[in-house]
């Protein structure tokens, strides 16, 4: 069985692999420190299982999960949360996930949950690989005969009408994305699953890509559908998922396959002289994310820097939103709360100062003395002896 662990902290990653190695040591694990990297996984390997952590760095775990679904559905998805947020472990299950586990993770709990999958997963591929190699076999035919038409290259003696009898009628639409300079595999990875989805959620069709920073979909709608609530579903989709600037151009009716590659050229001219449609500014929804991250994070190095990162923002825009929206500046709110954790410790634990201050993030233990006197106008020593 192929296993992805995708998880931002190592020490997770490779704890949970060695404990699967132990107990299944024919099983491939492949590990992943984002959801960029776990991506390249899924698209290189015939991955079985991901266990993939709810809060990482960009596109968290349910994110993941929901944009994966659709391209991958035979994977099944397990994720990994904190007590603090298993609302999102409940959600997680809710949106299609196989299991969950808490951490810290229980060597007989991963071990029994493997057994479990492994044993779902024999069943099912012996059931279902004739087929599913079948389709996916005259999917990617069909996918690499219209992008060859797509790019205005020669066909030969290649015959479009099975195209025109299931498609006689459709809708071609480009999302072309700001790449700059900077990889945007995870990006393209996005806007094929979503664009997908929704084409198979309202009529039939598929999506190919262009080159790295574009993609062409093809959508014939059932009757009852308009290409215009598909494009506005589309846009709030990218705008939710994507962290740079997009397009998103698309065609009239059409009713001629032979018209694509002029068509597309047309795209490819509006794009070149056309505006980037920015993502939404997400401040609500970054910052949560934030909030989140820093509270599973807070003994780690947690610079404004760093956390600006995890969320795809300018570190001086962030630190105004991360104002905006807690009231707090972003080293007070940490201090803080690394703080109520350290109260926390020297009221129910008798761990000296030293082990408590590396537990909240601090490195030299008279630095945790001063702050916790500042703000408190007492000693930990003192403190603690009020308890």
């Amino acid at each position: 069985m192929n296993i992805l662990i995708a998880d931002d902290e190592s020490v997770i990653r490779e704890g949970i692999e060695r404990t699967i190695l132990a107990q299944f040591p024919s099983f491939n694990v492949s590990l992943a420190t984002d959801a960029a990297d776990a991506a390249d996984v899924l698209e290189r390997l015939p991955i079985d299982v991901v266990l993939t952590d709810i809060l990482m760095p960009g596109l968290n775990g349910l994110e993941f999960m929901r944009v994966s679904r659709r391209k991958y559905p035979n994977v099944k998805w397990v994720v990994i949360s904190a007590h603090s947020e298993f609302s999102y472990a409940q959600k997680a299950v809710q949106l299609g996930a196989r299991d969950y586990l808490l951490k810290p993770i229980g060597k007989q709990r991963l071990g029994e949950l493997m057994e479990t999958l492994q044993a779902e997963v024999s069943q099912e591929q012996e059931a279902s690989r004739e087929g599913v190699l079948l389709r996916n076999g005259l999917k990617y035919l069909r996918e690499a005969v219209f992008q060859r038409l797509a790019a205005g290259l020669d066909l030969g003696k290649v015959d479009l009408q099975p195209f025109s009898d299931r498609h006689p009628s459709f809708y071609l639409v480009m999302v072309a994305l700001d790449a700059g300079t900077r990889n945007v595999h995870l990006e393209h990875f996005i806007v094929e699953n979503v664009l997908a989805e929704l084409i198979d959620m309202r009529g039939d069709g598929f999506v190919i890509s262009i080159d790295r920073q574009s993609l062409l979909g093809l959508v014939t709608l059932t009757e009852a559908e308009e290409i215009g609530k598909l494009l506005t579903d589309l846009r709030a989709h990218l705008k939710h998922y994507l962290k740079i600037p997009f397009q998103v151009i698309n065609s009239d009716r059409l009713t001629e396959v032979r018209d694509v590659p002029s068509v597309v050229a047309q795209f490819r001219q509006a794009s070149a002289t056309g505006k980037f449609e920015t993502m939404d500014s997400g401040g609500d929804k970054a910052i949560e994310i934030a909030l989140h991250y820093i509270q599973a994070h807070y003994a780690e190095d947690l610079s404004l820097e760093k956390v600006a990162a995890v969320v795809f923002l300018n570190p001086a825009y962030f630190s105004l939103l991360f104002k905006q929206k807690t009231g707090q500046g972003y080293k007070d709110y940490v201090t803080s709360l690394r703080l109520e954790q350290a109260k926390s410790l020297l009221a129910s634990s008798e761990l000296k100062l030293m082990d408590i201050a590396e537990r909240i993030g601090y490195n030299d233990v008279r630095h945790f003395t001063q702050m916790f006197r500042k703000k408190y106008d007492m000693t930990p020593t003192e403190y603690r002896n009020t308890k």
